[in-house]
Parts: C-alpha cells; structure tokens; sequence
C-alpha cells in the first residue's frame, strides 16, 4: 500500500495503533521508499518518494484486519495480491542484485513517539539516490515472549526494529549515501532503546556491540571462551573472548 509522502506522519501514527491490536497472522511493516522504475508499478509513480505499508497473511482468504488495513487513508496504490510464499521471497532481488554500495543502521524502539516520526519526516525525503530506504518493523508479537536471557537477543520488550539503508549501484555515491544513513539514524537515537540492533550495523561503532547484547554480553563472552578462545571468528561484531 503506497501512500503519498506528505501523509507519511499520519500513516505512521495509524500504522502504530493499528498493528497493535491486529491479529498476529496479519504481518505489516512501515516503509520509506521511492517506487521502483519497472513493472509492476505503474509508470506515473515511477521514482516517486513515497511511504508505504507492506502487509502479509497466510492462507488464501482475505481477514477482516487486512480489509480493514487496506480501507485505511487514501493510497497511490494498493499493490495487495495472493502470490506464492517462494514469490514473495525473491521479490525484491532483482531490484537489489548483489555488488551494490550499501550502508546500514538500525536501532529499536518501545514507542512510536512525536519525536520519532519528526525525525523519520525530515530525514527519509534527504535520500540521497533512489534505492536508499527505511524500514520499520513491528516486533512485539511471538518474539516478545522469550525473557530476555532466555537467547542472546536482549530485547525482547522492543515494540520496532528500524533499519535505514542507504543503498547505490555506484561507487562515488558511497559517501553520500553512508552520510545521509548516518545523519539520519543520529535523529533517531535520542528516542531509541540503548544498545541497537546487530544485523543492522556496520564496522565503525565496535564500542556499541556490548549494548546490543545488553546483560547477556558477559555470558556470551565466557561462551566465546570455550568455544573460540583465539578469537578465529572475528570478521563481525565481536565479542572477544572472556579472559
């Protein structure tokens, strides 16, 4: 569901109290984008900068919640269809092919605050090449009941997980993109949790990695210690071994 930039704000602030009490067989994450130049978007929206939300259910019948969802505001387009699981999960490959300049960040958040969607607002329209993006998801449903030292991931009471993605086939974009990901995630962080989310960061903050680990880091050191005590598995963000 494509929606015009200029209702970014209020798709947002929807968004929030919508998939916190919809059914946790409806899947949706937000997103910041600019339409793709090719099928199946129509050539009118081409490269457009818009906000969207991308929804997924299982099973071959419509939900009363994803009727809802698609009711919602007044879309650009409403790209919903029923396609295979494998479709859907090559969708976007031939839009991000590998060899390309990327540079991420990505941080989580319990609330979808003023502050927040200000900050999303003036940043994601800064984009400086067109397959930059952002992405919010809602994490709050079967991942949230794990306790947070029940598995490494301590986090477990985060409503969003957010990734920035500055993205260019080019190599002389590799500047800009990385400064506008990084400029835009520094606006995020006053409203974000501590620590960040490891899948999303890149190699230039190693002094981050103990709080995206929270209170298990020290446990997962004397792990790291046992079982790689020479530290071969270091091309990451590293836990070093306990000593």
């Amino acid at each position: 569901m494509l929606y015009d930039l200029d209702d970014m704000p209020d798709v947002m602030r929807w968004y929030d109290g919508f998939i916190a009490s919809a059914p946790e067989e409806l899947g949706g994450w937000f997103a910041y984008l600019s339409v793709p130049p090719g099928p199946p978007f129509p050539e009118e929206l081409h490269l457009r900068k818009v906000c969207a939300v991308v929804w997924t259910q299982p099973g071959e019948e419509e939900s009363p919640a994803l009727r809802e969802a698609r009711a919602y505001g007044k879309p650009l387009l409403d790209g919903v269809a029923p396609m295979p699981f494998p479709a859907w999960n090559t969708a976007f490959d031939g839009l991000l092919p590998p060899g390309e300049q990327w540079y991420w960040r990505g941080e989580f958040f319990d609330e979808m605050s003023d502050g927040l969607i200000e900050a999303n607002v003036e940043w994601a329209p800064k984009a400086p090449t067109w397959k930059c993006t952002m992405h919010m998801y809602a994490i709050d449903g079967a991942g949230s009941r794990p306790g947070n030292d029940e598995t490494a991931w301590a986090y477990r009471g985060a409503r969003w997980a957010q990734v920035i993605g500055g993205i260019d086939p080019d190599p002389a974009n590799a500047g800009a993109i990385s400064d506008w990901a990084r400029a835009y995630s520094d606006a995020t962080r006053p409203y974000a949790m501590s620590g960040g989310y490891l899948n999303f960061q890149m190699d230039e903050e190693p002094d981050r990695v103990r709080g995206m680990y929270g209170e298990n880091y020290d446990r997962l050191a004397r792990i790291k210690a046992h079982y790689d005590p020479d530290n071969v598995f270091s091309v990451n963000q590293n836990i070093p071994p306990a000593s």
